[in-house]
């Protein structure tokens, strides 16, 4: 199966240019993807173009990762509703800087090998030409009208489009037109919306050089409920493990619902086709064991942190989801236990209380505010609903001392099955 023919079977191809498949089967071809460093870290959103440079890094052909240091200067319309914030030098080369470390990690980048992945930064060639030299050698390629007729240009005008950000497209073909006469680069990827974007550059090349480029894009990602795919609660989910720890990761695909299950197995996984044909039609028959949450959790867990990181959220997830046991939860350290409890409840409480004859439970659950009133905490111990450091609390004159903290401090609430709050002792 050509790459193509593959991208296609996985769903991933939105728009083609005429001849890309044939230029992609012929020969060893340089291509290039766009990164907004608009963050220091890539998301998961991200992971889509990343795993397309894999893609074709695979299958032979040598991928062009662009970090736009110049173009994130203006912000790109396209898929926008309002203009963005401009971001200042020193915060460009700080996010270009943390997403170049990152890309690093995806793909092979030894010059060695014939298709040893390159990095590029379009500032480089940018930084020192000047307006007058840009309008003359390049605006005078493309019309206004062509321009125009852009769907990114054509969303935004009436919600207001700026010059700088009407001109986006331009610096965009610029880019294409200068990686296909100095780097031989021959296709761009991009998502749906860079569609007319890219052909832009196809254009420019065409007409101011003569040359001949392709284009491709892929489908825009979202949830079955047409919500932004990659979002959390807590906002985007971040490929950088200081920004979404792995076991939120890990946890952000476990919790997939099956329709986006379905879809993203093929986008995101590097089994084969067939692979994940037979996978989904086992999910379909035994849906509660939600083999393909778990199949792309432990994948993309392993891909974008380590094996090390999979076993932790694993593990973590049995604690909290599974029937572990006090001795699993205390085995995790300080940082582990709060990676963990990221998001959940928390209420603080004094240690002092915990001295001579113990706290009393129904006391602490009222007066710390896990529950609203001493009734509703009292109804729930007796009818086996509340668990401490995953130690069912059997009667209501239950004591709690110091031997219960993990960490010297924490102390973990549970109500039901998994209604959980994080107690803080000082």
């Amino acid at each position: 199966m050509n790459l193509i023919a593959e991208l296609r079977a996985r769903n991933l191809v939105q728009d083609i240019m005429p001849g890309t498949e044939e230029q992609l089967n012929k020969e060893t071809t340089s291509v290039y993807i766009g990164f907004d460093p608009t963050a220091d870290s890539l998301h998961v959103g991200s992971l889509l173009p990343i795993t397309l440079l894999m893609r074709l890094q695979r299958a032979g052909h040598k991928p062009y990762a662009l970090i736009g240091g110049a173009t994130g200067m203006i912000g790109d319309p396209s898929g926008k509703s309002a203009e963005r914030n401009l971001l200042d030098m020193e915060t460009l080369q700080k996010n270009c800087e943390g997403q170049r470390k990152q890309l690093e990690k995806f793909l092979d980048f030894d010059q060695n090998k014939p298709n040893g992945a390159v990095m590029v930064n379009n500032y480089d060639w940018l930084k020192d030409y000047t307006f007058l030299e840009f309008i003359r050698d390049i605006g005078k390629h493309i019309t206004i009208s062509y321009m125009m007729s852009k769907d990114s240009v054509q969303k935004r005008l009436e919600t207001g489009l700026s010059f700088t950000e009407f001109s986006y497209q331009l610096i965009q073909g610029f880019d294409f037109y200068h990686l296909y006469n100095n780097n031989n680069v021959k296709v761009q990827m991009g998502g749906a919306d860079q569609w007319g974007n890219i052909v832009t550059g196809t254009e420019l090349i065409r007409r101011k050089g003569g040359g001949e480029a392709f284009a491709m894009t892929a489908p825009l990602i979202t949830k079955s409920d047409g919500s932004k795919f990659g979002k959390s609660e807590g906002g985007n989910v971040w490929l950088d493990a200081t920004r979404t720890s792995p076991y939120q990761f890990y946890q952000f695909w476990l919790k997939l619902p099956d329709a986006d299950a379905e879809r993203m197995v093929y986008y995101f996984s590097f089994r084969s086709v067939e692979e994940i044909t037979d996978l989904v039609k086992e999910h379909q028959a035994a849906p509660h064991l939600r083999k393909l949450q778990k199949s792309l959790a432990e994948e993309l867990t392993v891909l974008v942190h380590s094996e090390d990181d999979l076993a932790f959220a694993q593990k973590a997830s049995d604690i909290l989801f599974g029937q572990s046991t006090v001795d699993a939860l205390r085995s995790l350290s300080e940082k582990q236990l709060l990676e963990v409890m990221e998001g959940v409840p928390q209420v603080t409480a004094s240690k002092d209380a915990l001295q001579n004859e113990g706290l009393d439970v129904l006391n602490f659950l009222a007066e710390s505010g896990v529950f609203p009133s001493k009734g509703e905490a009292r109804k729930m111990v007796q009818n086996g609903g509340v668990s401490i450091n995953k130690e069912k609390v059997t009667g209501i004159d239950h004591k709690l001392n110091s031997t219960h903290l993990l960490n010297d401090r924490y102390m973990l609430v549970q109500r039901g099955k998994s209604n959980y709050t994080l107690a803080i002792f000082n």
